[in-house]
């Protein structure tokens, strides 16, 4: 499992890009995962529904799970966050695994930037950026694509991760 992360400020259009770029990915016979860091409190169960009030009755880790999919919360309690690595363990098998958010960790990186916002780039202090996709034309040796190209982006991807398959193994 090889990951990568698509880093940048709020505003910057990550979650766009990566909505984008999945298909791609997708479509070219890989199996992507993602993770996504929040920086606030989130939840995605809904008040009142029996796994929410499990949880709020104490249950550390609830499961729901149904024909179509399953989810797993699990409540810190007052524990550390888990590392990303810790995180990542619990994946399934897959291609790639990209990661959203985390900007400040050590692994290969897509900056998303927009000039409009007036945040500043994370390249050149942070040499874990490979790439950057931008609507400016930035002075940088690292590959650039445009905010609209998200097949190019999926192609670097695939090139920077080493994940060419050869035609054989396409076919299974």
């Amino acid at each position: 499992m090889k990951t990568i992360a698509i880093a940048g400020y709020s505003g910057s259009g990550k979650t766009t890009l990566i909505e984008k770029v999945i298909p791609c990915l997708v479509m070219a016979g890989y199996k992507v995962s993602l993770i996504k860091h929040a920086h606030h409190e989130f939840d995605i169960d809904q008040p009142g529904k029996d796994s929410w009030r499990h949880r709020h009755a104490g249950a550390t880790e609830v499961m729901v799970s149904s024909s179509n999919r399953w989810a797993m919360m699990h409540e810190l309690r007052g524990a550390a966050e888990p590392t990303l690595d810790e995180q990542l363990a619990h994946f399934a098998p897959c291609d790639v695994v990209i990661v959203e958010g985390w900007k400040h960790h050590a692994m290969p990186k897509i900056e998303v930037h927009r000039k409009l916002s007036n945040k500043p780039l994370l390249f050149p202090e942070d040499s874990n950026v490979v790439a950057v996709v931008t609507d400016e034309k930035l002075a940088s040796k690292l590959p650039q694509f445009d905010l609209e190209d998200a097949e190019g982006v999926a192609e670097f991807i695939i090139t920077h991760l080493g994940l060419r398959r050869s035609t054989l193994q396409a076919v299974k």
